[in-house]
């Protein structure tokens, strides 16, 4: 059994983080006593996971706790939008955190499209206590719809039809999305890296 940080504060990714590892001891950054506000300058989705992730590992060292660091940063890419959101999806619409503006931005911007492909895409960084860090990606792709659909209003979900299911991840289960989500497919890679490892 391990104890991992996962560096985010929402309650709904740490949740869907915690189906991964059962066994383990999960604990989000309030719970270790985190409040600083953690600047995410980066360019790509690989650096601003790093970014979370050393800054938790750098206030656990400061602790002298030997937790493991688990940090993510992932997003929407529309081909039609020469990939945006991107790295800005969590605040497309300019106010960070608000599903409901950034999903109607993404559905003004993209009517009269014919070309609406996009995927998901997240990068999952693991830092351990002495400081080194693997990176894991996961992707699913999908298209755009003209209107949300589904009672499942998270995020861009409502919005994206993931081709794999034949539906949208609004009206998919928690289990189905769980089964594709670029989020669970980067942590089934670093779960086949750790079995590997042993």
């Amino acid at each position: 059994m391990k104890t991992i940080v996962v560096a985010s504060g929402n309650a709904h990714k740490i949740a869907e983080i915690k189906t991964f590892f059962p066994h383990d001891t999960l604990l989000s950054m309030k719970e270790i006593g985190f409040t600083d506000e953690i600047v995410e300058d980066g360019t790509t989705f690989v650096e601003n996971a790093l970014i979370k992730a050393r800054a938790i590992h750098d206030f656990l060292q400061k602790q002298g706790k030997e937790y493991l660091v688990l940090a993510d940063d992932s997003g929407l890419c529309v081909n039609a939008l020469g990939g945006k959101p991107g790295i800005l999806s969590a605040r497309y619409s300019g106010e960070h955190g608000n599903d409901q503006k950034n999903r109607e931005k993404i559905l003004t911007e993209m009517q009269g499209q014919t070309e609406r492909t996009a995927f998901f895409s997240c990068c999952m960084v693991e830092v351990f206590p002495e400081g080194q860090y693997l990176i894991w990606e996961g992707k699913v792709m999908g298209t755009i719809l003209e209107q949300e659909e589904g009672e499942w209003w998270f995020w861009y979900d409502p919005i994206f039809y993931c081709d794999e299911l034949g539906k949208s991840f609004g009206v998919a289960t928690a289990e189905e999305k769980n089964s594709v989500s670029h989020r669970a497919r980067a942590i089934q890679n670093l779960l086949e890296q750790e079995k590997k490892n042993r």
